[in-house]
């Protein structure tokens, strides 16, 4: 877990001394990426909302993901990935956004269980995406979304 912390005091550094704020649009992780960057002491500085979406709906509703987009894609895949993180940069600077399958159920042909989609928004540039399949139990996956979209904000940050 202190690696987990270290890397989001890192992510906090940085955007704090860019002067920008994060947001995250969370599915699979259920708001564990937000929990861990505001378990840093003073994370309010750089850190201004998460929204958890676990629901179709919530995607729609909160983020503005087309519901269409949903519907010919699937809630995990890239597009939603990246409609997610770009409706959540409305309230920051840089959004980080999953959506995946972390088991045990829920596979589908094509999306295996462990398959996570990530997208990352940034005001002034283009929005990214990527996608793994993590090994393991529903706890591991989890686990190592946090540790991937922690590492991806933080590339992108450094930049």
């Amino acid at each position: 877990m202190s690696d987990l912390l270290d890397a989001a005091a890192r992510v906090l550094d940085l955007a704090k001394a860019q002067g920008l704020m994060i947001a995250t649009a969370e599915s699979c992780t259920g708001g564990l990426i937000a929990a861990t960057l505001t378990e840093i002491a003073g994370s309010s500085a750089a850190f201004s909302r998460g929204y958890v979406t676990y629901s179709n709906a919530a995607k729609t509703e909160m983020l503005g993901v087309p519901a269409a987009l949903i519907e010919a894609h699937g809630a995990v895949s890239e597009e939603v990935a990246r409609a997610m993180a770009e409706g959540a940069i409305v309230a920051a600077d840089i959004a980080i956004a999953v959506t995946g399958i972390a088991g045990p159920g829920g596979a589908t042909p094509g999306k295996p269980v462990g398959l996570v989609h990530f997208g990352l928004a940034m005001r002034g540039r283009i929005t990214c995406a990527e996608h793994h399949v993590f090994e393991g139990n529903r706890r591991s996956v989890r686990q190592a979304t946090l540790r991937h979209a922690l590492s991806m904000m933080g590339r992108v940050l450094a930049q």
